[in-house]
């Protein structure tokens, strides 16, 4: 029999909470809860079917959001946008004299103390390339000076008995960075850039508010004119303060007066150095220096011949980069092709033009201003595949081997002296050669490393010698094999000086203050030949004295015998005692003769 379906009854509601009943519910919870409840409470709740993520504003660098319209807010602030055309209203050319003027550090004005330097030696560089290009045996004065009442202020005077300079050229020389007469030619000189005497005079108008005092007669007959001299720094143009006649010195000269900012300190990289350096590389030169404390030097020449006037060269095929060689074909005088490589070039004969055009696979007879951007880069790719003689090396003057000794003995109290001048040698279609000098013994100390003296163009060098090439030579040469004692990358030890000068028509700078010399595999291979000779002769001058000192100390020694000996000689032949004095007399004689 079924059982009959019985109905459920539908559950009761609960009856609906109060408010006064919620709170006395609320009352009665515990308000502090354990960390393990709360733990299971939250694994225990239900995941979420829609995650929610939070985007935030997105960023533009800075602190700065761009909004969904590309609006870019900074601390949560509209900025405005600045157009192309506003952009463009901003912009202006840089002239030379401003961006050294506020990187004068490339120029060697990185400190006060190395500031009066580089003053003196641009100022003393220009009145020594003056006075030889117009053959006259230079007489210069240098003289320091402190300024009363401010103890950091040098007055810095240069005068010269050159050939004065023409009055239009004086503001341009002295006032306007970048300008002289060096810088396009092809020969040996001390300067190459024309900005370091107007930059000294920069640095004393920013550091001072001075101008550059000059005064200059072009010859004998004529007045001496006297300029004072600003630079616009933002046009690089010279502004002229004051000018006018004045009474001065008789012949021609120049003399330039800086006051600037500064520190003066004896010893090493100071201007005493730098004068006396130059005295060594500029023997033909009569040097007069008179320092902040009234002390005064002079630096005697030790010869009356002026250096060989090198001669100005074109420059040869090997120097030339391909952009040069475009606008030199632009540029020329010449109708054909040949004649632009014979009269542009040095070292390019017929035959050598006709075997270049050949292996370029032009016309001989070409029109230089009409050979197209390929035609070019192969003419150039024909240049470097010609064999072409290295250039003339009249464009050089160097000092000479003599030159070098004299130098070093009228500065330096050595016992043996050699120098060596090598043969002319290229780099880059650039000719240039290295001279080497040494100097051992005498006065020199025994203790500590050897003096190096760096020249480049006869111009010391004083900064900067662990990134020059000559003090990398010096450092790469065993020394040891030359009996002088030397560490292992370090320079050599003893008392010696090394001089080495290297002498071009354009030196290859590692910046524009021109304190180093840049590291050519063909610089450094010439160099280290010219150490390595000077240094077979060092070692022989040293191994013969130390024979001589070892046989002087064996003669010696057997001199303190020679009574006992004729004593004894007494003794065994039975002779008078005044035959005693006459053996010992003759012994000590023929002792003398072997000495000499």
């Amino acid at each position: 029999m079924a059982k009959a379906r019985t109905k459920k009854k539908p559950a009761k509601k609960a009856p609906r909470k109060t408010r006064a009943a919620k709170g006395k519910k609320k009352a009665a919870k515990p308000r502090a809860k354990s960390r393990a409840k709360k733990g299971a409470k939250k694994a225990a709740a239900p995941a979420r079917s829609r995650a929610f993520i939070h985007r935030s504003k997105p960023k533009n660098g800075n602190g700065k959001h761009a909004d969904g319209n590309g609006k870019v807010l900074t601390n949560g602030k509209d900025r405005a946008r600045r157009t192309a055309t506003e952009m463009a209203k901003q912009q202006r050319a840089i002239s030379v004299s401003e961006f050294f003027s506020k990187n004068r550090h490339l120029l060697g004005f990185d400190n006060p103390t190395k500031a009066l330097l580089t003053t003196v030696k641009e100022a003393v560089d220009n009145s020594l390339d003056a006075c030889e290009e117009a053959g006259v045996l230079p007489d210069v004065f240098v003289e320091i000076q402190a300024v009363k009442d401010k103890a950091d202020r040098y007055r810095v005077t240069v005068r010269d008995n050159g050939p004065g300079i023409v009055a239009k050229q004086i503001p341009q020389i002295f006032g306007k960075l970048l300008y002289g007469s060096k810088f396009h030619r092809l020969k040996m000189s001390r300067g190459q850039q024309g900005i370091g005497i107007s930059a000294a005079g920069m640095y004393g108008l920013l550091t001072t508010g001075k101008p550059i005092r000059v005064t200059s007669r072009p010859g004998e007959g004529k007045r001496a004119r006297y300029y004072e001299i600003h630079i616009d720094t933002r046009r690089n143009e010279p502004v002229v303060g004051k000018e006018e006649f004045v009474e001065w010195q008789k012949g021609s000269g120049t003399e330039v007066r800086i006051e600037l900012v500064a520190r003066y300190l004896r010893g090493k990289r100071s201007v005493d150095e730098y004068l006396e350096a130059t005295a060594i590389a500029n023997p033909h030169v009569r040097l007069e220096y008179t320092d902040p404390d009234k002390r005064k030097f002079v630096f005697q020449r030790a010869t009356k011949e002026l250096p060989a006037e090198p001669r100005e060269i074109k420059p040869h095929p090997y120097g030339v980069e391909l952009g040069v060689m475009m606008r030199m074909l632009r540029e020329t005088r010449s109708h054909t092709l040949a004649g632009f490589l014979k009269s542009d070039f040095c070292r390019v004969s017929d035959r050598v033009a006709r075997q270049i055009c050949e292996e370029a696979k032009l016309y001989v007879r070409a029109r230089p201003k009409r050979i197209a951007r390929q035609e070019v880069d192969n003419l150039y790719r024909a240049v470097n595949a010609t064999k072409i003689m290295n250039p003339p090396t009249d464009c050089l003057a160097p000092i000479g081997e003599e030159g070098i000794i004299a130098g070093m003995k009228k500065q330096l109290g050595a016992e043996f002296y050699t120098a060596v001048t090598r043969r002319p040698a290229v780099y880059r279609g650039n000719p240039f050669l290295v001279e080497v000098g040494v100097a051992y013994g005498g006065e020199l100390p025994e203790e500590g490393l050897v003096r190096v003296i760096r020249f480049a163009n006869r111009v010391p060098l004083l900064y900067q010698a662990g990134s020059c090439a000559i003090n990398e030579s010096i450092v790469g040469t065993d020394w040891r094999s030359y009996r002088l004692s030397q560490n292992r990358g370090a320079l050599p030890a003893g008392p010696a000086v090394i001089t080495v000068h290297f002498a071009s028509v354009w030196v290859p700078f590692t910046s524009e203050s021109k304190e180093a010399v840049a590291h050519y595999p063909e610089i450094i291979k010439e160099i280290k030949l010219g150490l390595q000779e000077c240094g077979r002769r060092l070692s022989q001058f040293i191994g013969r004295r130390r024979r001589a000192a070892e046989r002087e100390r064996k003669l010696t020694h057997i001199s303190q015998y020679v009574p006992h000996i004729a004593r004894g000689l007494r003794e065994i032949l039975g002779f008078s005692e005044k035959h005693e004095k006459s053996v010992v007399r003759k012994i000590r004689d023929m002792l003398e003769r072997s000495r000499t």
